[in-house]
């Protein structure tokens, strides 16, 4: 089946590969192909009680016409750019599936071919999709999903690599025939307005997609198994636990403090399993029937009396303080805490040598500015293993990073490779957007001139038909039983990042309205109080970062400074101790935590790269006597000769009796011939130059 969709058409195709998988397409744009298919476990594992959905997605070298670096020569394992491409997989068919479907699904994406100018990442989204609706198993889809960039003022749908260099917005819409159901957006500084604009035109291009998907289903897709089951909460044993818990369930959702509630729950959980576990009723049916209890009573006391379980109105923030040179060695820090969630972030300033190789389908490129964000088990005051990081860390910075990208220097501006760390040290509530503040502050106090202050808030929904609650600055409790997680970053100018996923199967252009502007409200107060905490970027770096000066030279000079095999380089950098980065247009970067040595190195680079000028003195050493003369060194690879007459105001006749080699004194420049050689004089040296 073909589709135009934008400058290209979208090409599905079923039958041909991965037969033996419950489904499986490719789809083609342009000259990107992306096989994805999707499978399922035949039942569901002995005590399983959650649903096991895993998302893969690959990027074959081979797609791009390149061979793997690396010893190996073998894809390894998933890239940052491959992790966040399967969440953006994962985030909007995970709420699709029925609910109580506890059978293992795996949906894989691979890359396998690349033009190097369409993202495979829509490709992707829209080929789990297919696979999943044309298959046997229970998916309440399709979905479609696009790409939406502004260059000059109009809007592009899937735009190129090259066109979201230029784009003043990067947004993803993905919708269902219900309404959008998730956004990923990173801008510069877009008003609302705009922001809203670009949603609907994604939206409006999504339609004939979704109606093209359920053409395709009709066509190749499968029944829906009917083998499943199912694992529900027993009606009777709900309403028996409801009975039994609300009395006390309301007690418990009167208590402030998250860790006393969590405390109060466990233990209503072990009295409710003493109770009913003799009836014969099993743990893990007795803690699901809770779990919905709870859902419903902290849903309907939103609902119905319009104050949450916390005591905050619909749009109350909670308490914030913001703290700024919080570590005393560091090169910038500060904590952000927002009610029960806490961030210590922390800035340090690197040099050239300290940016990030990044090796994508589209080519290689290097990142100057990195954002890691860390969620320790103690967060949320559990225990557990200290891995690497995991797909919600990676892409919890990812969103964090580029919220900050719009007000980030440019590197002609501030030459530093910047890194901010994430130390989540409390969590109860978008963690993400307290790494937003907490970042900002950071990079203010390490005294990088970002353009303007950025904020971050989450939003929340609770949504019963037409009872509707939008709440500002969810809590974790408010999360995990609501129907929505909405996330916008912004500074007073404009919204840089927004990340929406829901519970629902979509929300409607008015809702979506209300929301980014009740956010709006929300993150202009919280950017007045960190404007309290600092109102701008620190004058000066810290005095333990390094110090970065700039040189530009004639890119001629490039291959001299560098010298054969790197010698002339190596040794100013070994007798100097500074860090040199020179760069393919001429500019030299010169860093060291010790301005003598930056000094020190820029004064030798200068010596080699500047044009030699005739009536200018130079400093210079003996290299080599003759019978006419002494060859003096005035830079490094560059001498000229004194002859014996400009050695001494007095007649010389032997060399050796006036210099020695080793020695130093100044010298003038008094010609260079044709052939460049460079005539010095000692004697022509004013006497307040001499030495």
């Amino acid at each position: 089946m073909k589709i135009n969709f934008g400058r290209n058409e979208l090409i599905f195709e079923t039958g041909r590969l991965a037969k033996q998988a419950n489904g499986a397409v490719t789809v083609q744009y342009g000259g990107t192909v992306v096989v994805v298919t999707a499978c399922m476990s035949k039942e569901a594992k002995e005590g399983q009680d959650f649903f096991p959905l895993t998302v893969e997605y690959q990027e074959k070298t081979y797609a791009a016409g390149r061979i793997p670096g690396g010893f190996f020569k073998r894809e390894g394992r998933p890239s940052e750019s491959e992790i966040l491409t399967a969440r953006l997989i994962d985030r909007p068919i995970r709420p699709l599936f029925p609910k109580g479907l506890f059978n293992d699904v795996q949906v894989m994406a691979i890359v396998v071919s690349s033009d190097g100018e369409n993202d495979p990442d829509i490709l992707a989204v829209n080929g789990a999709s297919l696979a999943l609706s044309i298959s046997d198993i229970p998916f309440n889809g399709p979905i479609a999903a696009c790409r939406v960039g502004r260059v000059n003022g109009q809007f592009l749908l899937n735009p190129t690599y090259l066109e979201l260099d230029n784009s003043e917005l990067n947004l993803i819409v993905v919708a269902s025939s219900k309404g959008v159901i998730m956004l990923e957006a990173f801008s510069k500084q877009v008003s609302e307005e705009l922001f809203l604009e670009a949603v609907n035109f994604g939206w409006g291009n999504l339609k004939n997609m979704i109606q093209a998907q359920e053409e395709f289903v009709r066509q190749h897709g499968k029944a829906k198994s009917a083998s499943i089951e199912y694992r529900k909460v027993d009606p009777a044993l709900q309403d028996k636990i409801e009975k039994l818990a609300q009395a006390k369930l309301k007690e418990i959702y009167q208590l402030s403090n998250k860790e006393e509630r969590e405390e109060e729950v466990h233990i209503l959980a072990k009295e409710l399993e003493a109770k009913l576990a003799p009836e014969g009723h099993l743990a893990f049916d007795i803690k699901m029937a809770l779990v919905e209890v709870e859902k419903k009573q902290v849903r309907d006391m939103i609902l119905g009396s319009d104050v949450r379980i916390d005591g905050r109105g619909f749009k109350d923030i909670r308490p914030i303080t913001c703290e700024v040179g919080a570590l005393p060695r560091t090169h910038g820090s500060s904590i952000f805490t927002r009610g029960q969630t806490q961030s210590l972030a922390v800035t340090t300033l690197g040099t050239g040598e300290d940016e990030q190789l990044i090796e994508a389908l589209e080519g290689e490129k290097y990142k100057s500015f990195m954002l890691h964000y860390s969620f320790p088990p103690f967060s949320v005051g559990e225990t557990g293993p200290v891995r690497g990081p995991g797909r919600r860390e990676i892409g919890h910075g990812a969103l964090a990073e580029r919220a900050l990208m719009a007000i980030m220097p440019s590197k002609e501006k501030f030459p530093y490779t910047i890194r901010v760390v994430s130390e989540i040290l409390e969590s109860n509530g978008s963690s993400s957007m307290a790494t937003v503040c907490a970042a900002t502050l950071s990079l203010m106090d390490a005294g990088v001139p970002i353009a303007d202050t950025v904020a971050g808030i989450a939003l929340g929904l609770i949504k019963e038909g037409n009872r509707v609650a939008i709440l500002t600055d969810i809590a974790g409790l408010e999360d995990h039983f609501g129907d929505m997680d909405f996330k916008v970053a912004g500074t007073k100018n404009g919204v840089t990042a927004v990340q929406m996923d829901l519970k629902i199967d979509g929300i409607d252009a008015e809702l979506l309205n209300k929301c980014i502007y009740q956010a709006r409200e929300a993150r202009f107060a919280i950017l007045e109080k960190m404007r309290q905490a600092l109102e701008s970027p620190r004058a000066e770096i810290s005095a333990y970062a390094p110090r970065i000066e700039v040189l530009k030279i004639k890119t001629e000079k490039i291959g001299e400074l560098i010298g054969p095999g790197g010698k002339t380089i190596k040794k100013i950098i070994a007798l100097t101790g500074a860090a040199i980065d020179i760069e393919d247009d001429g500019t030299v970067l010169v860093s060291s935590t010790d301005s003598a040595k930056s000094e020190a190195a820029i004064k030798m680079i200068r010596a080699i790269t500047d044009e030699i000028e005739v009536g200018r003195i130079y400093l210079g050493k003996v290299k080599r006597i003759t019978s006419f003369g002494a060859f003096v060194e005035i830079a490094p690879n560059k001498d000229g000769l004194v002859h014996v007459s400009e050695l001494a105001d007095r007649f010389v006749k032997d060399v050796e009796s006036v210099v020695k080699v080793g020695d130093e004194f100044k010298v003038k420049v008094i010609g260079i011939d044709e052939l460049g050689r460079i005539n010095l004089s000692r004697k022509q040296v004013p006497l307040e130059n001499a030495d």
